[in-house]
C-alpha cells in the first residue's frame, strides 16, 4: 500500500472517530479507556495532541520529562483533558483529519497504526464500532517487529491468523481470532 492509500485510511479512521465522538454523552467522555489510568478524554487528547503543539513546545516538554516520550505523552493528554472540554477535544480531531502529521520514523503507516491502536482504546469500553477489519489488518502488516516488541507481548510459539481478514503473524500453535483482536493482544491491551 502506497503512501497516499494509508493517508487516505488515516483520513477515513479520524473522520469516523470524530463522527463516533460526536454522539458521546459527558459520561461516556468520562469512560476508562484501555490506556491505563486514561479516559476517553485523555485519549482524546492524545492523538490530537501533534495537531496542536509546536515543535518548540515538544521539545520543551520532552526535556521537562526527562526526555522520556511516554512521561511526556502521560503528561500532556492529564493536562489538555483537564483544560479543554469534550467539545474543543472534538473539534480539534474533526478540524485536523487532513493534517498531514506523522511520528518520527513512523511515516503514514505510523500515522494510520496512532490512530486505529487509540480508536480501539476508546470504542471498546465504550462498545462502539472499531476500525473496519481491512483498516486493522494494514496497521498489523505494517507493524515491525521492533514496534510490536514495544507493547512487550511474547508470542513465542505461537501463529496468530485472522478470522476476518488475510493476516498472519509468528509461527507455531494456531490461535485463530478477529483482526482486531489480535491487535488489542499484539499491543497488550487484551491477553491472549
Amino acid at each position: 500500500m502506497d503512501s497516499e492509500q494509508l493517508q487516505a485510511q488515516t483520513h477515513a479512521e479520524r473522520e469516523r472517530l470524530a463522527a463516533l465522538l460526536a454522539d458521546l454523552t459527558e459520561q461516556q467522555w468520562d469512560t476508562p479507556s484501555l490506556c491505563a489510568g486514561w479516559r476517553v478524554r485523555e485519549v482524546v487528547a492524545h492523538i490530537t495532541m501533534p495537531f496542536r503543539t509546536s515543535a518548540p513546545r515538544f521539545a520543551a516538554g520532552l526535556a521537562a520529562a526527562r526526555f522520556s516520550f511516554s512521561r511526556y505523552a502521560d503528561t500532556a493528554a492529564r493536562r489538555d483533558a483537564a483544560r479543554m472540554t469534550s467539545g474543543e477535544l472534538l473539534a480539534a480531531l474533526r478540524d485536523n483529519v487532513r493534517h498531514p502529521w506523522q511520528p518520527p520514523g513512523g511515516g503514514p503507516a505510523g500515522a494510520l497504526s496512532h490512530d486505529v491502536i487509540h480508536g480501539l482504546d476508546i470504542t471498546e469500553p465504550l462498545g462502539l464500532p472499531p476500525a473496519p477489519p481491512e483498516c486493522i489488518a494494514t496497521v498489523l502488516a505494517h507493524s515491525r517487529p521492533r514496534a510490536l516488541a514495544y507493547f512487550g507481548v511474547d508470542l513465542t510459539g505461537l501463529q496468530l491468523r485472522a478470522t476476518d481478514a488475510r493476516w498472519q503473524l509468528g509461527t507455531g500453535r494456531v490461535v485463530e481470532l478477529p483482526v482486531k483482536d489480535i491487535l488489542l493482544t499484539v499491543t497488550g491491551r487484551r491477553p491472549l
